[in-house]
């Protein structure tokens, strides 16, 4: 892991609305670290990560995310952001009228890729690196919860992205099939993509040792502080 931050946050205030929900951030995440993010319901997760990936305005302190400034960040420039990003969904988030080649190809074409043929180049490739190679023509509904969970994370490597970001991945999946999901986002950190990983399981938590942002009271406190 070198000394390269791909998202970085000072003096920031995240919101949920009009509400502040994390003050005074000062967060630096390096190229290719797993970072759990943890925290009850309402502690403000879901809103840093909406910050991110630019659906929250940053409206205090300074962000920065894959060289774009978030508190300059204008909507027009959010699509590109999001290009710099893969988003991971409890609930897969996948088109069932469509087969597993044609969810991907779907977001390949929403994000301006018009070569058939590096699209299936493209397809083939993210599928193998989840293990999915054959599944290319299956339906969702006819894969396990762990198989979508696969698609959902091939989708989000799609655009070869440098960070990822995963909201409950394994909330609905069983112990093992949690435990192959988190597995596979640690090799992906290891090839060079920040993941953050936040969760409520615990047990995964605990078996998987890594950096952890516990939001609390206001705040996020950074294992990476703490002698």
């Amino acid at each position: 892991m070198t000394s390269d931050p791909v998202i970085e946050f000072h003096s920031a205030t995240i919101y949920q609305g009009i509400v502040p929900v994390i003050s005074n951030l000062n967060l630096s995440i390096e190229k290719g670290e797993f970072v759990y993010l943890l925290g009850k319901t309402g502690s403000g997760k879901s809103s840093l990560l909406k910050t991110i990936y630019g659906d929250v305005e940053l409206k205090q302190g300074t962000g920065e995310v894959a060289g774009f400034k978030l508190q300059q960040l204008k909507r027009k420039e959010v699509p590109y952001l999001r290009r710099k990003l893969g988003i991971v969904f409890q609930d897969f988030q996948l088109l069932s009228d469509r087969n597993v080649y044609e969810n991907l190809r779907f977001v390949m074409k929403a994000t301006g890729w018009k070569d058939e043929e590096k699209i299936k180049l493209r397809i083939k490739d993210v599928l193998k690196k989840v293990n999915l190679e054959n599944k290319e023509l299956e339906m969702p509904f006819k894969l396990s919860g762990g198989e979508q969970q696969r698609v959902s994370i091939a989708r989000a490597l799609i655009n070869d992205p440098e960070v990822i970001l995963a909201d409950e991945p394994t909330g609905n999946l069983d112990p093992e099939t949690s435990e192959e999901i988190m597995k596979l986002l640690l090799d992906i950190s290891k090839q060079g993509r920040s993941v953050i990983f936040a969760t409520h399981d615990i047990l995964l938590y605990s078996k998987f040792s890594a950096r952890t942002l516990m939001c609390e009271n206001g705040h996020i406190a950074d294992s990476k502080n703490v002698k």
